[in-house]
């Protein structure tokens, strides 16, 4: 008899957040992590009288996950920063159209009591790396070295031999290093240092204190905008581009600091004075090393103040 629905929600509630944040490592978008895993969990019910528990629950869901994962990664293709496009722009561009036709890479919520197997394994350099990967590749690696699932384990979810599943970590890895600070060089902190490095970022662009923002960043910051293909690499251009667009162009901020992807984020709001109703402008994440910045993403999207449980105004 099938398992009802509820039995079965009962079964997957203690998954769901893992498996959700599987997905979003594999796409690199919070959307497509949520259909994702919806399509999957409703594979797994219709299935379930085929579960025969010679495996885990989660072994097995994690099977079913993968394989919707890989699918959709294959018919959609890699998510993509605009430092995997192009080279970085030298001089500050006043006019970009979006780049609507590029399939972005996306920021990931962090609640307040989220657990991940490890920390780092969510942040944003690590999906963007995971995402230059063939898909084989990416849930290998991830399988392996991110939930501890075992060479016989994965070559049973992705239907291979365990000789392949070592081949394609080995690549894996090689690639994911080329791209991935080492853990030293990221400069680990407690979250309180971290918070505080992000207010400051966020009090100095409300502000338009540029000194006091330019302080925060390491000699060889990026910044970049997606779905805006410029960015900007260096702290002369950088503060170039700080100088002449956000504290001079834009009028007024407001702020809000949170976590996205396991690393300090800021949530700008812009208004067209210090007065007016401030209109959600960009998800903000803040890669550090030890106490300086070294990487500033904005995501230059209004509808991901929703899912990150934030108004779309403030005033």
């Amino acid at each position: 008899m099938r398992t009802d629905e509820a039995a079965f929600d009962r079964l997957v509630e203690p998954l769901r957040r893992e498996l959700h944040a599987y997905c979003y490592r594999l796409l690199g978008s919070a959307h497509d992590a949520d259909d994702a895993l919806q399509d999957a969990l409703l594979r797994a019910w219709r299935g379930m009288d085929r579960f025969e528990g010679r495996s885990s629950m989660r072994t097995w869901l994690y099977t079913i996950v993968t394989r919707t994962c890989l699918d959709v990664a294959a018919a959609r293709g890699k998510r993509a920063l605009p430092m995997d496009l192009g080279l970085s722009s030298e001089r500050v561009v006043f006019e970009d159209a979006p780049a609507t036709e590029v399939a972005w890479l996306g920021p990931y919520p962090d609640a307040p009591d989220a657990r991940y197997e490890r920390r780092e394994a969510v942040e944003l350099a690590f999906v963007a790396a995971l995402q230059h990967l063939p898909g084989n590749q990416r849930a290998a690696l991830v399988l392996f070295d991110v939930l501890g699932f075992s060479a016989a384990e994965i070559a049973s979810t992705m239907d291979t031999s365990v000789a392949a599943v070592n081949s394609a970590l080995q690549r894996a890895r090689a690639i994911v290093a080329e791209k991935v600070p080492a853990p030293e060089a990221q400069g680990k902190r407690e979250d309180t240092r971290s918070r505080e490095i992000a207010a400051d970022f966020a009090s100095a662009l409300e502000r338009g204190d540029a000194d006091a923002l330019v302080a925060l960043l390491t000699k060889d910051v990026t910044w970049s905008m997606p779905p805006l293909l410029r960015w900007y690499s260096g702290i002369e251009a950088v503060t170039g581009f700080a100088v002449a667009v956000p504290l001079a162009r834009c009028p007024s901020w407001r702020t809000e600091v949170l976590i996205a992807n396991g690393q300090p984020a800021v949530a700008c709001y812009l208004g067209e004075s210090a007065d007016a109703v401030h209109q959600a402008w960009s998800i903000t994440v803040l890669s550090l090393r030890e106490d300086r910045i070294r990487e500033i993403t904005s995501f230059l999207d209004a509808d991901l103040f929703a899912r990150f449980g934030l108004p779309l105004a403030k005033v």
